[in-house]
């Protein structure tokens, strides 16, 4: 019974310091693809009215947020704000029965979502490296303490990181601002039909082109930086040992 216990607890601690895939991404799946993902797929794939799609698509950031103020006592700024959204999106839901109106106001989700997260990297405070640090981390100790060192200004790469970490959330705002825009082009410009099916493919489109120009943009170069932190790190500990 002991060796078992003892091998299971080997194998978390194995998972928590070499995360998979989807562990890494999991808070950006959650924060933002999961509750804008299942707004369009329960209002576009199942039909349902903007109000039910509205509703069904909170739960996951309502969850979030409750859990963070009760559990963590800290607010989820994205869960927050998709809250927040969905939550007006709802009572303005009974506006014009235009299909085409209909389909404009859609794209409100993800603009507001964009605005929130340019905002946040005008007030110094990057939304999505919330989502960002769990990836780049993969619960390495030493990664954590050489994350803390950059962006409070303790290393002399903190300027560089800083600013890769801010395009990694400008990114992320002007793709969902642009997936608005298009829509809003769309939905006054294409069959209304069409419009419906497509606007998923919008979605979709913005997801994956996000992923791609935020890592080469800046996860990638964050990643190289928080190494050459941790070898510092290393490098003075052997010097003062």
């Amino acid at each position: 019974m002991t060796k078992t216990t003892g091998a299971q607890g080997r194998t978390e601690q194995q998972q928590k310091q070499n995360p998979s895939v989807l562990d890494n991404f999991k808070p950006l799946l959650l924060d933002v693809a999961v509750p804008l993902g299942s707004y369009y797929v329960f209002k576009d794939a199942f039909g349902m009215s903007t109000f039910a799609a509205l509703a069904w698509s909170s739960v996951v950031p309502a969850v979030r947020t409750v859990w963070g103020l009760v559990k963590e006592r800290k607010t989820n700024a994205l869960a927050s704000l998709i809250l927040v959204v969905n939550v007006v999106s709802l009572l303005l839901s009974f506006v014009s029965g235009d299909p085409r109106l209909m389909l404009a106001k859609d794209s409100g989700v993800s603009s507001v979502i964009a605005f929130g997260i340019l905002a946040s990297v005008w007030l110094g405070r990057p939304m999505m490296t919330a989502g960002m640090k769990p990836f780049l981390v993969k619960g390495d100790t030493a990664k954590e303490a050489a994350w803390e060192r950059l962006v409070c200004g303790a290393s002399v790469r903190s300027g560089a990181f800083r600013r890769k970490e801010k395009a990694f959330s400008v990114v992320w705002g002007l793709v969902l601002l642009a997936e608005c825009v298009a829509r809003v082009v769309g939905a006054y410009t294409i069959p209304v039909d069409t419009m419906v099916w497509l606007g998923s493919v919008f979605l979709v489109g913005a997801m994956v082109l996000g992923f791609v120009i935020s890592g080469g943009l800046a996860a990638e170069p964050m990643e190289k930086l928080l190494a050459a932190e941790v070898d510092a790190g290393k490098a003075e500990v052997a010097v003062a040992a």
